[in-house]
């Protein structure tokens, strides 16, 4: 073998193996899964709706629990387990929605009770007033 033909093949072997790295190094990058950006903002806007609509007051541990889960999806984010921060993350939203609710439904409740005393308060005063005629 002369010269010539071991550079040549210096040459193909050094043109694969960087082929081979470059196509390596692409497949590893696009094998690792981005974080869940999307169901993290998603829960964490239904967990702030949920509490300026006052869910602490009326339904806390759901609150407590969708924060809860809030965390742990971002501590999966950190420890690169997309997948289950994808679904912590959509169960926070989940549960805020359920605080929410809870927060509305309780709300009404109130309500109704008021206007159940007011209307009450009313018949009184119209019997009063039609005994003293």
């Amino acid at each position: 073998m002369n010269t010539d033909t071991i550079r040549r093949a210096c040459r193909r072997t050094g043109l694969f193996t960087t082929l081979m790295l470059a196509t390596l190094t692409l497949v590893a990058c696009a094998s690792a899964p981005l974080p869940p950006t999307e169901s993290l903002n998603g829960a964490r806007d239904t967990i702030a709706s949920a509490e300026q609509a006052e869910a602490r007051r009326y339904a806390g541990a759901e609150l407590e629990e969708a924060n809860r889960q809030l965390a742990e999806a971002d501590k999966a984010v950190a420890d690169e387990r997309m997948t289950d921060a994808d679904r912590l993350a959509k169960q926070a939203r989940v549960a805020a929605e359920l605080a929410m609710a809870r927060t509305e439904a309780a709300k009404a409740a109130a309500i109704n009770r008021e206007l159940e005393r007011d209307a009450e308060a009313l018949d009184e005063e119209m019997q009063r007033l039609g005994d003293q005629q």
